[in-house]
């Protein structure tokens, strides 16, 4: 006897999805909150520079109008920045700025590495006082600071700004160092003495490429300090060839007249050597600054 077999019903075709692979969930609430919370604050501190930016790409006559972006990009004011004198000011910026920088890793580096490493008397002492020094600001001694050097004959010179600058930014050079040498096992540089390496080689070859975040840190801050100062340079030249491009820029404001798109157009270049020397060295920046807090 035949059998009859009934058809099977058709069943709708399914992709599987592969075997422990978790389903894809949309972003919660609260995570789209803090990413627009996030672009929003970026664009805040953002759109000074960006007015800045456009404002020295406008002509004279333009700089009433209320559209946004300039009707004429006038790309002189960039080139005409380097035919003005300006670029010998830029010149005595980088001198400061990197002279400070090496003053402070002189010095920092071993008061930093010497504090951290040894618990002599008075260790504490000299650590607080080091704090009280950075409480101090260069514009409340600003009167003794130019006494000083008048009587050293130092006024009106790069080298009274790199040791003003130096002395100023010394304490938070030592503070981040001792935090990340304190950091550091001291049996990594016992090992290296078992090796037949002495304290210094064991502190060039072991201690320093591992503190070098910090050092890194220290030393960035330092420069854009050194960079941006105003005060100080102000007082202590006199002569605009010996004037940093901070105090130079100030040329551009006039007691009926303020020349927007040269100053802005100066700025612009004072700026970017900045932001590219953060932005490439933002992840070491951040580990430094981050030393210590990790047991």
């Amino acid at each position: 006897m035949a059998v009859k077999t009934l058809p099977t019903q058709a069943r709708p075709h399914h992709h599987a999805r592969p075997r422990g692979a978790a389903p894809r969930r949309m972003p919660q609430l609260k995570t789209v909150i803090i990413a627009a919370a996030a672009y929003v604050i970026a664009f805040v501190f953002l759109f000074p520079y960006i007015v800045m930016l456009l404002t020295s790409l406008r002509a004279q006559d333009s700089l009433r109008d209320v559209t946004f972006w300039p009707e004429e990009w006038v790309w002189s004011n960039l080139t005409n920045f380097w035919t003005s004198g300006l670029a010998g000011n830029l010149w005595v910026t980088i001198k400061v700025a990197a002279g400070s920088t090496i003053l402070v890793l002189l010095v920092a580096l071993p008061a930093a590495y010497y504090s951290a490493r040894h618990n002599f008397r008075g260790r504490t002492a000299f650590l607080i006082l080091v704090l009280i020094t950075q409480m101090f600001q260069p514009t409340a001694m600003l009167v003794g600071i130019y006494r000083e050097f008048y009587q050293f004959g130092l006024v009106d010179s790069t080298w009274s700004l790199i040791l003003v600058n130096g002395g100023f930014n010394l304490a938070f050079a030592v503070w981040i160092l001792n935090a990340y040498f304190a950091s550091i096992p001291r049996e990594l540089e016992e090992a290296a003495f078992i090796d037949g390496n002495g304290r210094f080689g064991a502190l060039f070859r072991i201690t320093l490429p591992l503190a070098m975040p910090g050092v890194i840190t220290a030393l960035i801050f330092t420069f854009i300090a050194a960079w941006n100062e105003f005060v100080v340079a102000l007082t202590l030249t006199t002569t605009p060839e010996n004037q940093p491009l901070t105090v130079a820029l100030n040329s551009f404001i006039g007691q009926y007249q303020v020349d927007w798109q040269n100053l802005f157009a100066g700025s612009v270049i004072a700026t970017i050597p900045v932001i590219i020397l953060f932005a490439l060295i933002e992840r070491k920046v951040v580990g430094g600054l981050t030393a210590g807090s990790i047991k």
